[in-house]
């Protein structure tokens, strides 16, 4: 998260801190503008001269998210040597989100269920989803399975399980076992690609 609005900053940094918090708590079409700029402590008209509109402010509260989200699963695999740990590392940083106090599943997730198909929301969504296949896809190569992009679309598939389960059970189990379920993949993919 962003973090609380601080009344000393620029009024875009407090209203994205303010959309980051409120948006993330209680939805992306449930929270209003004047709830957003009064918690922001900032006028309506900061908002739309920075944002435009409640939808560009929700594109860049996503962005925000998404940017944090690259910068946490990057440096969490710049921790690992290994290539198949480099691989995995993405259930070790859910494992850890989902302990976060306040967690409340995937941000990208639940403001584009709350979206049409072709709004900001679901555009950032879907950004994210390729990025994170593939880096997956990226970091499978140097493992010289015979399908990179298919194991990439498994570990995707199991991480996405992981944290919609993670949502309704705030815990690391889901991303434990799939973490599990992923080294088997990755281990079954290292075996067929030596054969």
């Amino acid at each position: 998260m962003i973090g609380n609005p601080a009344k000393d900053g620029s009024p875009r940094d407090r209203l994205l801190a303010a959309a980051d918090e409120l948006f993330y708590e209680h939805g992306v079409h449930t929270v209003g503008i004047d709830t957003i700029i009064e918690h922001a402590g900032v006028a309506k008209a900061s908002l739309y001269s920075t944002f435009r509109s409640k939808e560009g402010l929700v594109l860049a509260y996503l962005e925000a998210r998404y940017d944090t989200r690259r910068a946490r699963l990057l440096a969490e695999i710049e921790r690992h040597d290994d290539p198949p740990a480099r691989l995995l590392a993405i259930f070790d940083l859910l494992a850890e989100t989902v302990a976060e106090p306040g967690f409340r599943g995937c941000a990208f997730a639940n403001a584009a269920a709350e979206s049409d198909l072709d709004s900001a929301a679901a555009d950032v969504t879907r950004g994210v989803r390729t990025w994170l296949h593939e880096t997956l896809r990226e970091l499978a190569a140097p493992l010289d399975v015979a399908d990179p992009d298919s194991l990439a679309r498994q570990l995707t598939l199991l991480y996405d399980g992981a944290l919609a389960q993670s949502r309704l059970d705030p815990s690391p189990a889901a991303a434990t076992a799939a973490k599990n379920a992923a080294n088997e993949l990755v281990r079954a993919a290292l075996e067929t690609g030596r054969t």
